[in-house]
């Protein structure tokens, strides 16, 4: 779960049900929230959580290395974790009929929209926004991560604070691991907002998805698979910056002869351009790849349930 919520295309409520534990996972949020102090319930969020945490802080310098090095190569695979999915949410889902069907054309309209929205205002670049847009995106990555089908680090990139978080993420690691106390305290600005909104959200959704999924649980379902199946029109590997020129305004800052140099390359403008057929051949394995690795999870966790 928790290198799902650092990938945008896995949702970690997708891997949640893949190893079988989702039900119980939603079971135990619920009970704390409603001051049902079990414990079996406390071992079960307490190990989720550790590991979470574990694996978000260990993977988080990997994924900014890789996002800033291989962005091509990043977002094809994340394109085929998310698709891999896709199958998962249709077996949920089916027989879809009217309520389902609605659901998916809703949730695909939806998506479109945020992608169309992202990349209509250029997408945000590392210091997008203040704190209550910190505690939005972790509400709403949060929201989406206990969601199958739904990546929250996915809606994270669309509202432009993916890379400032894991940036974020990784530099207090890195301060945490040199005792640097005075690093630590620049990161909660970003952490601690971030932090908050992600228990909101955890604790709103996993309330709210009890009532759901039982009264609308099809409907639910295919606003869901519309959402996944949407996804990765966002996700378009094939996109470079584009140097500014004195007079844009990047970052909301206008850009002249004494700061371009400045600029830093990740609030760029960005551009599509036409990939070599080399690449184009690694994106497209690279996708296959990743949509394998969802349904292997899948398949093991299914295994592992019977």
């Amino acid at each position: 779960m928790g290198i799902a919520n650092l990938v945008p295309g896995i949702s970690g409520g997708t891997m949640l049900v893949a190893t079988g534990i989702y039900t119980r996972f939603i079971d135990a949020v619920s009970d704390i929230t409603r001051f049902r102090w079990k414990l079996p319930t406390l071992i079960v969020l307490g190990v989720i959580a550790a590991a979470a945490l574990v694996a978000i802080g260990g993977l988080a310098g990997a994924i900014s290395y890789g996002l800033g090095h291989a962005r091509w190569a990043m977002y094809s695979a994340f394109i085929g974790l998310t698709l891999g999915g896709a199958p998962l949410l249709w077996r949920m889902v089916r027989p879809m009929g009217a309520g389902g069907l609605a659901g998916l054309i809703v949730g695909g309209v939806v998506m479109l929209a945020l992608v169309l929205l992202q990349t209509r205002e250029g997408g945000g670049g590392p210091g997008t926004g203040g704190t209550a847009m910190l505690v939005i995106g972790g509400a709403a990555g949060a929201s989406a991560m206990i969601l199958p089908g739904v990546s929250g680090a996915y809606l994270l990139l669309l509202l432009g604070l993916y890379e400032p978080i894991i940036e974020s993420i990784k530099r207090l690691v890195e301060a945490a691991k040199s005792a640097s106390a005075s690093g630590v305290t620049a990161e909660l600005g970003v952490v601690v907002p971030v932090g908050v909104g992600v228990v909101i959200g955890v604790v709103a959704v996993s309330n709210i998805l009890r009532v759901v999924l039982h009264r609308y649980e099809k409907v639910t379902l295919g606003v869901l698979l519309g959402l996944l199946l949407a996804a990765p029109a966002g996700l378009y590997p094939f996109r470079e910056g584009v140097a500014p020129k004195p007079g844009d305004v990047v970052a909301g800052v206008i850009v002249n002869d004494e700061n371009i140099d400045e600029i830093d390359p990740k609030h760029w403008a960005e551009r599509v351009y036409t990939p070599s057929a080399g690449r184009a051949a690694a994106s497209l394995a690279l996708i296959a790849g990743g949509f394998g690795v969802t349904l292997l999870i899948d398949r093991l966790g299914r295994e592992k349930s019977a």
